[in-house]
C-alpha cells in the first residue's frame, strides 16, 4: 500500500485508527479456547467487527511468538485473512527488529514477502545498516521507533547530545538514509508535547502513536500537535478495543470502543 492509498483510506474511513492485536489467551473469552485456533478465531472476530472503523491493523509479533510455531501459525492466518479479505487495510507488524546486514534483510523479507506486511517496525540503535535493509522493499514501509510511550524512554531518548536531544539526532539522521520516504516513526501518545519539535524535522511522514486509551494518552492533544495537512497519523488502541468484554460478546464491545475512536477522529477531520 502506498502513502497515497492511506491517506485515501482515512479520508474515505474518517478514520485514522490502527488496532493492535495483541492477544492473550489469559484475557480472551474462554469458550474460545476450545476451537483449533482460539488466537486467530479472536482476531477474526475483532477484525470482522471493526474493520469499516480502522485504517490498519498492529499484531504485535511478540504475543504470537510466546506460543511457538502454533502462535506463529496463528499470525499467519491472521495477516492472510486481512490481505485477502479487507486488503484496503494497512498492516504492521509490530516487531521492533533491530540488528545488520544479512540479519536485517532475512528479517524484512520474513515480513514482508513471506507473511506480506505493508510495515514493520524497527529500533534504529544500531544505525543505518540495520534500517536501509527493510528501506530496500519497495512499496513497503519501515516505522521506526523515535520517540516511545514507555517510563524507560527518558533514559536516552532525550537525553541531550552535544546541545541536542538524542531522538531528534535519529529523526534527523534517519532522513539521510537511502529510500528515506519510506520511512514512519513511533512517536508515544504520552508524550504529546513533543510532537511540536518533531514536526519541524518529519513534517510530511507519519506518526505510529501508541498510547491512547489504556496507557492514558490523548486523542486531542496528539491531533492538536502532531496532525499535518494529509494527517499523518496513525493511532494505535490495543486492549482498550479488543479487552472492552471477556463474553461472547468480545466483538460487539470490541466494536463499540472503536467506533467512539473513530467518532472523534471524525470529528476532528471535519
Amino acid at each position: 500500500m502506498t502513502t497515497q492509498e492511506l491517506q485515501q483510506q482515512i479520508q474515505a474511513k474518517k478514520s485514522f485508527l490502527c488496532i493492535g492485536l495483541d492477544v492473550d489467551l489469559n484475557k480472551i473469552p474462554e469458550h474460545l479456547l476450545q476451537t483449533e485456533d482460539p488466537i486467530f478465531e479472536f482476531n477474526k472476530a475483532i477484525i470482522d467487527a471493526t474493520h469499516d472503523l480502522c485504517v490498519s491493523y498492529k499484531p504485535n509479533t511478540a504475543f504470537y511468538e510466546a506460543y511457538g510455531i502454533k502462535g506463529w501459525q496463528s499470525l499467519e492466518k491472521t495477516i492472510n485473512y486481512i490481505n485477502e479479505k479487507y486488503p484496503e487495510i494497512f498492516t504492521i507488524a509490530d516487531a521492533k527488529r533491530g540488528d545488520i546486514g544479512n540479519t536485517s534483510s532475512m528479517y524484512a523479507r520474513a515480513f514482508f514477502k513471506d507473511l506480506n506486511f505493508d510495515s514493520v517496525t524497527v529500533a534504529p540503535y544500531m544505525g543505518k545498516d540495520s534500517v536501509e535493509p527493510f528501506l530496500a522493499f519497495e512499496d513497503k514501509h519501515t516505522i521506526m521507533l523515535a520517540l516511545t510511550s514507555n517510563e524507560g524512554a527518558f533514559d536516552f531518548q532525550t537525553q541531550n547530545v552535544d546541545g541536542t536531544e538524542l531522538y531528534k539526532v535519529v529523526l534527523e539522521t534517519s532522513k539521510s538514509w537511502k529510500n528515506s520516504q519510506s520511512l514512519m516513526y513511533v512517536v508515544g501518545a504520552t508524550k504529546a508535547e513533543y510532537f511540536t519539535e518533531i514536526r519541524k524535522i518529519v513534517p510530511d511522514s507519519f506518526l505510529l502513536v501508541p498510547g491512547v486509551g489504556a496507557q492514558g494518552g490523548s486523542l486531542a492533544e496528539v491531533c492538536k500537535y502532531g496532525m499535518n495537512d494529509n494527517v499523518g497519523l496513525l493511532i494505535n488502541s490495543s486492549r482498550g478495543i479488543i479487552y472492552a468484554s471477556t463474553e461472547a460478546d468480545f466483538a460487539e464491545k470490541a466494536r463499540v470502543e472503536a467506533l467512539k475512536l473513530q467518532q472523534e477522529m471524525q470529528s476532528i477531520l471535519s
